[in-house]
């Protein structure tokens, strides 16, 4: 099959590309390669998957309208993955205006072109931050989540509900995901695990904010892209309707559906389980919740389940494990 992905030379993206090259796939991969972060670290994504015969690169902005559709047009995809979008919960506070040109700007570009070329099935990157500080635990795909707590959140959810729009007019098979803080080798750097594990090999102080009371639902890379996968095969049609808990809208080919373990964990328990396998303690600075960070993530998985028959299952210190082994064989080489 032909995959269209935006967000190639990005962690998951990367993943995704990857595997699907990996099992014989095409895949177009779109990508600004903005400086948000490291980019020897997107540089090197991009180089391991240029190394598949199969795979095609297209760099342009997702706010270049034209670019979108040209790419889009030219390698007529049966599936279409959008990944790409400005991340960071923090920084949205910092930089509102990137989240509005690329989450909003940008996946009304990837939606419109869609429109007009057509594909079997469009998938879409959300977030669990949408579901803010809810009371509600676990988090269920029919929770109430219009009260974002970043504008990161807000694009995300704004997103969805372009999304569900051109499903309902153009009849467009849509499926959103809501992932839950996806974690594992190839990662961001502005995110904990891998800003932990580089304080401590530097010896440096890493920040735990919240005094450490926050949990989060972990979710291995390995098993995200198992999923999105899975999915990419389901489209959202009233045959493929799961009774009681389905998320499938009455107006349209859409579907929301969470990709988590629905397994919290502490954050200090977190941390211990790095020093566990460092074999080194961290230097600890306990800090004040951040504005915009939500207390917890728990996702109910049981959607997911019915649709695909499993859920995120690798354990946080096999997945951590991971994630050091390939943090200390690419330091050098990738300027991490």
């Amino acid at each position: 099959m032909r995959y269209f992905i935006t967000g190639t030379a990005g962690f998951i993206g990367f993943h995704l590309a990857r595997t699907l090259l990996e099992n014989g796939h095409d895949v177009l991969g779109f990508d600004g390669m903005t400086d948000y972060y490291n980019l020897h670290l997107k540089h090197g994504r991009n180089a391991a998957l240029a190394q598949f015969p199969r795979f095609r690169f297209v760099e342009a902005m997702l706010e270049d309208f034209s670019a979108v559709h040209g790419a889009m047009k030219d390698f007529k995809p049966d599936v279409v993955v959008h990944l790409a979008a400005q991340a960071g919960v923090r920084y949205s506070i910092e930089n509102p205006k990137s989240y509005l040109t690329a989450n909003l700007v940008g996946s009304w570009h990837i939606l419109d072109a869609v429109r007009d070329v057509g594909a079997g099935h469009l998938l879409l990157a959300s977030t669990s931050s949408i579901y803010g500080a809810s009371p509600s635990i676990p988090f269920r795909e029919s929770d109430k989540a219009d009260e974002p707590l970043t504008f990161y959140a807000a694009t995300k959810k704004s997103m969805e509900m372009m999304a569900h729009s051109y499903a309902h007019i153009y009849r467009i098979p849509t499926t959103a995901f809501r992932f839950f803080t996806v974690y594992g080798p190839w990662g961001r750097p502005d995110m904990a695990l891998f800003k932990f594990v580089k304080a401590m090999i530097e010896g440096t102080e890493i920040e735990i904010y919240g005094e450490g009371k926050m949990s989060r639902d972990f979710t291995y890379i390995d098993d995200l892209v198992t999923s999105i996968i899975d999915l990419s095969a389901i489209l959202p049609t009233e045959e493929t309707r799961v009774p009681e808990i389905d998320t499938l809208s009455t107006q349209g080919p859409f579907r929301l559906v969470n990709i988590g373990g629905g397994q919290p964990v502490g954050l200090l328990d977190f941390v211990e389980t790095i020093e566990r396998i460092m074999g080194r303690p961290a230097l600890r600075k306990m800090l004040p919740m951040q504005t915009g960070d939500v207390p917890r993530t728990f996702a109910a998985p049981d959607l997911l389940v019915a649709l695909t028959g499993r859920k995120p299952e690798t354990g946080l210190e096999t997945g951590i494990r991971a994630f050091v082994e390939w943090y200390e064989a690419h330091r050098g080489e990738l300027r991490l």
